[in-house]
């Protein structure tokens, strides 16, 4: 089989990219390194079945080649972190839409499988816990940057299913709920790796808002072992699936979890979202899959749990400080 990987040199991507190679699959990866980092998948490049291309999935000609010689396209290109969200929302709507219309025009043109990794935040407001794909949505107003990000992934789930309607299309949605591991950045506001970072120095662990919000940390070997497997289910095509975790825990426990495990001195400061993010920013107070669709059309059980994740990502950020 051979993928083409958009956003290939994220986090997530460089991990898919690495399982795939295992199972002898050919890769191609695409990204403009906005967010990821050649890094990430500096050690893959010497795999002669491996193949990187620094370029944007907004460019058409490029992507039509890459398509065109693919079996599978996992378009995980995407603006992501709260904060970037925040701060350009006009890049932020851009890139998720324009990048997924790039990538599906270029799939309906040669009939390819499509991935298409969506996001929790499609959820939005949603008070019905856990949040099941069928469920309603239920956003926020259009004037706080938060919720574009939200938006614009459910944009291109409509997209990528009135594509599969028209075609008969074979496409995947999966909304990928907190995401955790080595080689995960904290620059664009991901938790878990500020608060390791800010618990290695024994420095204070910044929690925004009250800490009384909740989440759920999947560790990324779990869900890229389930996205492997998910072009092999017939069953799962046309649908959305949820991955992650539903281990819940608040960021408060979070944050004091991580002190525990990593021996570290560190206090807790809490932090108003309008310092941290902007003025009437608006939050979830909780965020829990249910996971019994991933559990019955491929077998999907979280094995990870948090505190080896937070180990894991310690020792990772610990021997790369530099």
């Amino acid at each position: 089989m051979n993928a083409l990987i958009t956003g290939g040199a994220g986090f997530i991507g460089s991990h898919l990219s690495e399982l795939l190679l295992n199972q002898n699959w050919h890769v191609q990866v695409l990204d403009d390194l906005s967010t990821g980092s050649k890094s990430n998948i500096e050690h893959l490049t010497e795999n002669p079945n491996f193949q990187f291309a620094v370029d944007t999935v907004l460019n058409e000609m490029v992507m039509d080649r890459l398509i065109s010689e693919c079996d599978v396209i996992y378009h995980l290109a995407a603006a992501v972190g709260v904060e970037l969200i925040v701060k350009k929302p006009v890049h932020t709507i851009r890139t998720n839409v324009e990048g997924t219309d790039c990538v599906l025009k270029a799939a309906r043109r040669y009939h390819k499988t499509v991935v298409i990794a969506s996001t929790s935040e499609v959820y939005g407001k949603s008070t019905s816990i856990p949040f099941k794909e069928e469920d309603d949505t239920v956003s926020g107003p259009t004037t706080k940057h938060r919720w574009a990000y939200a938006c614009s992934k459910a944009i291109d789930e409509f997209a990528a299913f009135a594509m599969a309607k028209e075609t008969g299309q074979p496409v995947y949605i999966v909304r990928l709920f907190n995401t955790v591991g080595v080689r995960q950045s904290g620059q664009y506001g991901m938790v878990i790796p500020r608060f390791i970072k800010k618990a290695l120095a024994n420095e204070p662990i910044p929690v925004y808002g009250d800490g009384n919000q909740s989440r759920c940390f999947g560790n990324v070997r779990d869900v890229v072992g389930a996205l492997a497997n998910l072009v092999m289910c017939k069953e799962a095509q046309g649908q959305v699936m949820n991955l992650g975790t539903d281990e819940e825990i608040t960021i408060n426990d979070l944050a004091q979890k991580v002190i525990n495990v990593l021996r570290s001195s560190s206090s807790i400061v809490h932090i108003p979202y309008s310092q941290a993010y902007e003025e009437g920013f608006e939050d979830m107070l909780r965020r829990v899959p249910s996971l019994a669709k991933a559990k019955k059309l491929i077998n999907y059980e979280p094995t990870i749990g948090l505190e080896e994740t937070i180990l894991e990502v310690g020792d990772y950020i610990r021997n790369n400080m530099d």
